[in-house]
């Protein structure tokens, strides 16, 4: 069955419509303004000892972004590019550009009072993945929201791309997102990550993150906003 022209112009328009509400709405994509291009371009500052530098992966980050609904698309077009390079600012301090994927000072981190998510006998909670994702109650939400054992199998998070990125995104969904689409500030992105760095206890880790915000904040271009610091 054919169209008429009337019946042509008016499909044409409401395509249209649904687009520019899209494009309002936020519902974009990550991958417009994180290319892969620009993800390597990241990479190839990351030293070839670092064992992040062939985990790290643009398709691990991408595909992760974009399973983490409203991530980068949710608020103005402002906020959205303000979410996506406080992410990448934090995941960079947090693994030594990109370098590390395991904490280095390693440690149990395990909260025996948490009877909700027990620690399993021999393992250990230490920062895993790109926002180094710690204690057992992490790990056991982050396993049940994203359909993995975290508390009995935590390396997986060191072991999959995949998984690593996801529990980042859960991590940043659960505790930053609002921050940020809220337009509080990126010091509220540090301190939902690791307050024990804020009011002044750790000044160099706090300017190390706010640097690289500012960074990608002009790469993105954007600006960063106020209340950096926390």
């Amino acid at each position: 069955m054919g169209f008429n022209m009337a019946q042509r112009v008016g499909a044409m328009a409401l395509i249209m419509v649904c687009l520019y509400a899209n494009h309002c709405m936020g519902q974009s994509t990550p991958r417009a303004l994180v290319s892969q291009a620009y993800f390597n371009s990241l990479m190839s500052a990351v030293g070839a000892r670092c064992e992040g530098k062939s985990f790290y992966t643009y398709d691990g980050f991408i595909r992760a972004a974009e399973l983490a609904t409203s991530f980068g698309t949710a608020g103005s077009d402002v906020l959205r590019k303000r979410e996506v390079a406080a992410f990448l600012a934090n995941a960079m301090h947090e693994t030594g550009g990109f370098c590390y994927v395991s904490e280095i000072r390693k440690s149990d981190y395990c909260d025996s009072t948490n009877t909700q998510w027990p620690c399993a006998p021999g393992k250990r909670y230490f920062g895993r993945g790109p926002l180094q994702l710690t204690w057992n109650y992490n790990y056991g939400k982050a396993g049940q929201a994203l359909g993995f054992d975290g508390l009995n199998n935590p390396d997986l998070v060191s072991q999959d791309p995949m998984i690593s990125f996801r529990t980042a995104f859960w991590f940043w969904m659960n505790n930053c997102h609002d921050a940020i689409i809220q337009d509080r500030g990126f010091g509220a992105t540090i301190r939902a990550i690791n307050g024990g760095e804020c009011k002044g206890r750790k000044p160099t880790a706090v300017n190390s993150r706010i640097s690289y915000y500012r960074r990608f904040c002009r790469d993105f271009g954007v600006d960063p906003g106020l209340n950096l610091s926390c």
